[in-house]
């Protein structure tokens, strides 16, 4: 018997067929009710006991071998027969299986990170969630400065001590002065929170990038040159850069710096409302008060610090106008970016 099992699986593997109609009779042949497999099963009856279920288990495995042989020539004619089915790709899934992209901002963050590693930067984060010492107190800010009021800080509680969402990633500096020695060289990325009405120009929460730099002999020109190779990396090599003199309470001498107009090329157009300079940052030298509060010497170290918005990068970069699409999670809005990374 297992013999002819054997020999009828050989038998079967080899057949072939022209058309449909030969495929239906090799499954008369061999599957119908009075063909091959089942005078096999009729005669199992006669089979001694003691191989009856190794017989029995072939005689099963031989006739799901030929189901599946006879399906699989009839399948070759459907597809044939249908150019639609002839050209389809029958391993592909069953529908469209949509993909998901970066956010814009991770795509702009991730760019500037890139960037600042590239220039020995190494990347410190911090909680959101801060105490006044950290976010105001050890930054220089004074005790009637507008940042500490309610209009401009999201505060969770005021007593014993105050307690808010933090408005700058600057925290993050002054957390890691307080435990580490110079030299320090980091940036710190981060979500950060303000009271302000949510406009296309404005929005209650938005992302920051800080960053910081503590050794000795550390001067303006450093941070000059650390900048403009910033500025040229993201936004191209021949940008240009200027510093105005600006106020800071944790930085002084302090600095705004604007890059040259990537749309018309600093000959003034409506985006840099014809000046042909559009601000993109905040900068200076750290301020010596700041130094001691975390416990490093201003007689020995000095320092440089600057911070900058992701979502007003990304906006130069992508011509954004509306802060409020960053958030919205619009698909339409974010396939834009497909391709970006």
């Amino acid at each position: 018997m297992l013999d002819k099992i054997k020999a009828l699986r050989e038998e079967i593997a080899s057949v072939v067929a022209s058309d449909k109609e030969e495929v239906e009779q090799l499954r008369i042949k061999y599957l119908s009710k009075k063909g091959a497999v089942s005078a096999l099963m009729a005669d199992f009856r006669n089979v001694p006991a003691e191989l009856k279920r190794e017989v029995g288990q072939k005689i099963n495995e031989l006739k799901t071998f030929a189901t599946d042989r006879i399906n699989s020539l009839k399948d070759s004619f459907a597809v044939a027969d249908d150019p639609g089915i002839a050209d389809m790709d029958l391993t592909r899934t069953a529908s469209p299986v949509a993909l998901g992209t970066r956010h814009p901002l991770s795509i702009v963050q991730n760019e500037m990170l890139r960037i600042f590693a590239g220039m020995g930067f190494t990347i410190a984060e911090g909680p959101e969630i801060e105490d006044d010492w950290h976010v105001f107190e050890s930054l220089n800010f004074p005790p009637d400065h507008p940042a500490r009021d309610m209009q401009d800080t999201f505060f969770i509680s005021r007593d014993p001590a105050d307690i808010l969402l933090r408005t700058h990633t600057s925290s993050v500096q002054t957390r890691v002065m307080e435990h580490a020695q110079p030299p320090i060289r980091i940036v710190c990325p981060g979500r950060v929170y303000r009271n302000e009405a949510i406009s296309a120009r404005a929005h209650c929460f938005f992302h920051q990038i800080e960053g910081l730099y503590i050794d000795k002999n550390v001067s303006f020109a450093d941070l000059r040159q650390v900048l403009l190779g910033f500025a040229r990396q993201m936004f191209g090599p021949e940008t240009k850069i200027r510093l105005r003199p600006s106020y800071f309470p944790f930085t002084e001498p302090s600095a705004e710096m604007d890059i040259s107009c990537d749309i018309c090329g600093g000959k003034g157009c409506a985006f840099c409302k014809g000046t042909g300079w559009v601000e993109i940052l905040g900068c200076g030298m750290v301020d010596p008060n700041v130094l001691k509060a975390c416990g490093i010497d201003p007689e020995v170290y000095s320092g440089y610090a600057f911070g900058m918005g992701i979502e007003r990068i990304t906006n130069l970069k992508y011509k954004v106008k509306d802060l409020r699409l960053f958030s919205e999670n619009d698909v339409r809005f974010l396939r834009e970016f497909e391709a970006a990374h």
